[in-house]
C-alpha cells in the first residue's frame, strides 16, 4: 500500500467522498488511490476555484470540505482561496502536492516553502514526514479545520511520501474535544446580559453557515436578546443589516460570540458603539481574547476562552424563562428589516440598462417561493445590491476577506452540495471574468445554477471611488467591454440569456432554470453605486 492509498482510505472514513482538484504531477498517485478509495474527483479549471467550491460544500454542508491541487504554482494559486475560507471560518482541508523530501534544499521541481506559505492564511499548515502517518495526520486536519473558530488547514504531500509503500499505518489520532465555558460560567455570562437594558449579541462568520445558523435563531428567542451573525466585507455598512447601525450606537452591553472588535464593528469606537457600553467575549483562541483586550480596554468586562458553538448552545438554555426585552428586540428587528421605500419606487429602466435594483426584486420575486433557494452574491457594488435586495433561507457570500471572483465556484460547489436545490449567483462583469471557466467545470460535474451577471461594462466599485474622490473628469483603468457572456457560456456548452429590459428577467430566469444546464443572464445594467440606508 502507498502513502497515497493510505491518505485516500482516510479520506473515505471521514466521509469526504468529494474532492474538488486541479491535476498536476506529483499528486497523481492520490488520483489513482480515490479510484479505489470510492473517492469521487470534481476537476475544476483553477486552483483557487478547487478551494472555493470546497469551502461552499463546507458552507452548505456542515461537513469538512477538501481541496487537492499540485505543487509550486499551483499550491500559490490556491493561497487567497485559503485567506477567504480563513476570514469566513470555512471548515476546509486543503491539500498540495510538494516536492520529494529526500530533494529538498538541492533545487527540486517546484520546491516552495509551502507550508511557511500556507500557515499564513490556514489554522495549521504541515508538510507530510512520511508514509504511514498519512491518515493520522488528515484525521487531525479535519477536526483542527472543525473545532473552535473553523477554517482551513493545509497538509503538503511530497512526492516521494505518497509514493512510499507501507506494511503498516499509524492508528487514528485527533485533538481533544473542544471545551464550551462552564454552567457557571454560562449562568454568570446570562445574568451580565440580562441586566442591559439594550443588550446585544454578535456573533461571528461561522454562525453564518447550516451548521450553527440555527443557533442564532434560538438566542433571538431567548429572554428577547436581539442575536446576529455578522459577515460581510463592509461591517455595519452591510446593506443586508438595514438600518442595524442605528440601534447598535445605543447599545449598552454586547457579547461577541466567536467575534471580535474589529473593523466590521469600527473597532467599537465611538460614533459606531457608544463609548459607555461594555462587552464580554467568548472566543476559543487566546491571541484573539488578546487583541480584544488591546482594542476595548476596561471596556472588556469578561472573557471566556470556550467554542463559541458550544457555549451558544448552553447560553440559550441560561437565558430561556428570562425576563423579556419586547422593545428593544422590535426595535432591532425593525432596523435590520428597513429598506429605504424609494427603492420600491425607483424610475423605470434608463438608456443604459436595467437599474440594479429591479434586478435584484426579479430575483427574489423568483425565488421567495423556493425554500431549498440558494444565494451567492459576489463582487462589488452589483453583490451588494443581491445581498441588500435579495433574502433565501441561504446564502453564500465573499466574508469578511473582501476577496471577489469566487462567485460561480461557490455556485458550483454550493449546487454539489445541495443537488435539488435552486442556485442564483449574483455577480458583477468585473468579477464574473476571474473564473469564467468554471461553466465547464459545472457543465462536466453535472451542477446546474443561474449566473446573473450585471453587465455595466466596468469595475464599477473602483469607479464610484473615482467619481467621489477625484471627480468625473479623473475617471480611469475600470472600463470593460459590454461582453456577451451569454454567449460565452454557451460557446462553453451552458445555457445563456441577454437581459436589456426588466420585463425581460422573469422569462429569462425560468428558461435558465428550466434548461438543467450551468446558465447565464446576462442583464446589460444601468451601474449604479452600491446601496446605502440611512434613516
Amino acid at each position: 500500500m502507498r502513502g497515497a492509498d493510505v491518505l485516500a482510505r482516510a479520506m473515505a472514513q471521514a466521509r469526504a467522498t468529494r474532492l474538488f482538484s486541479l491535476s498536476g504531477n506529483q499528486i497523481m498517485p492520490v488520483y489513482d488511490a480515490c479510484l479505489d478509495a470510492g473517492v469521487e474527483i470534481v476537476h475544476t479549471r483553477h486552483e483557487a476555484a478547487a478551494v472555493h467550491m470546497a469551502d461552499a460544500w463546507a458552507r452548505i454542508t456542515g461537513e469538512i470540505g477538501v481541496a487537492l491541487v499540485t505543487a509550486g504554482p499551483g499550491h500559490a494559486n490556491a493561497i487567497s482561496a485559503l485567506y477567504s475560507a480563513k476570514m469566513s471560518e470555512s471548515p476546509v482541508v486543503a491539500m498540495s502536492g510538494h516536492a520529494p523530501l529526500a530533494r529538498l534544499g538541492q533545487g527540486a521541481f517546484q520546491e516552495m516553502p509551502q507550508d511557511e506559505m500556507a500557515a499564513t492564511v490556514c489554522k495549521a499548515a504541515w508538510v507530510a514526514p512520511d508514509a504511514a502517518g498519512l491518515g493520522a495526520l488528515f484525521h487531525e486536519a479535519v477536526a483542527l479545520a472543525r473545532s473552535g473558530r473553523p477554517g482551513p488547514v493545509h497538509i503538503s504531500l511530497p512526492f516521494d511520501v505518497v509514493q512510499a509503500r507501507v506494511t503498516t499505518t499509524v492508528e487514528t489520532g485527533v485533538p481533544s474535544e473542544a471545551r464550551g465555558a462552564t454552567a457557571d460560567e454560562v449562568a454568570d455570562l446570562a445574568r451580565w446580559l440580562s441586566r442591559g437594558e439594550r443588550p446585544l449579541i454578535l456573533a461571528g462568520a461561522m454562525f453564518t453557515q447550516v451548521s450553527h445558523a440555527s443557533l442564532v435563531s434560538r438566542l433571538n428567542g431567548a429572554a428577547g436578546i436581539p442575536a446576529l451573525a455578522m459577515e460581510s466585507p463592509r461591517g455595519i455598512n452591510d446593506p443586508a443589516l438595514g438600518a442595524f447601525a442605528q440601534v447598535l450606537a445605543r447599545a449598552d452591553r454586547i457579547l461577541l460570540l466567536g467575534r471580535g472588535p474589529d473593523y466590521c464593528l469600527g473597532f467599537a469606537e465611538a460614533p459606531v458603539v457608544d463609548a459607555a457600553c461594555r462587552f464580554a467575549q467568548v472566543e476559543p483562541e487566546r491571541a484573539l481574547i488578546k487583541r480584544a483586550r488591546r482594542v476595548l480596554g476596561k471596556r472588556l468586562r469578561r472573557t471566556l476562552q470556550a467554542d463559541p458553538g458550544l457555549t451558544a448552545d448552553a447560553l440559550a438554555h441560561a437565558l430561556a424563562g428570562r425576563e423579556a426585552l419586547p422593545e428593544w428586540l422590535d426595535e432591532v428587528r425593525a432596523a435590520l428589516s428597513h429598506r429605504p421605500p424609494e427603492w420600491l419606487q425607483l424610475a423605470g429602466d434608463s438608456e443604459l440598462g436595467v437599474h440594479p435594483a429591479h434586478a435584484c426584486r426579479a430575483v427574489h420575486e423568483f425565488l421567495e417561493h423556493r425554500p431549498d433557494a440558494i444565494l451567492v452574491a459576489d463582487g462589488g457594488e452589483f453583490g451588494q445590491w443581491a445581498q441588500a435586495c435579495i433574502t433565501t433561507p441561504r446564502r453564500i457570500i465573499n466574508g469578511p476577506s473582501g476577496a471577489i471572483g469566487a462567485g460561480l465556484s461557490f455556485a458550483a460547489g454550493a449546487r454539489l452540495a445541495a443537488p435539488g436545490s435552486i442556485v442564483v449567483a449574483m455577480l458583477g462583469d468585473g468579477t464574473a471574468g476571474f473564473h469564467l471557466a468554471e461553466f465547464d467545470t459545472a457543465l462536466r460535474a453535472d451542477a446546474p445554477f443561474v449566473a446573473v451577471i450585471g453587465n455595466d461594462a466596468r469595475w464599477n466599485a473602483e469607479h464610484q471611488i473615482q467619481l467621489r474622490d477625484y471627480g468625473p473628469d479623473r475617471t480611469i483603468g475600470c472600463e470593460l467591454l459590454p461582453t456577451r457572456y451569454d454567449r460565452v457560456v454557451q460557446a462553453l456548452g451552458g445555457h445563456g440569456e441577454y437581459v436589456e429590459r426588466t420585463e425581460e428577467l422573469p422569462g429569462a430566469l425560468a428558461r435558465a432554470a428550466a434548461s438543467g444546464l450551468p446558465a447565464c443572464v446576462n442583464v446589460r445594467l444601468d451601474g449604479q453605486a452600491a446601496p446605502l440606508i440611512r434613516l
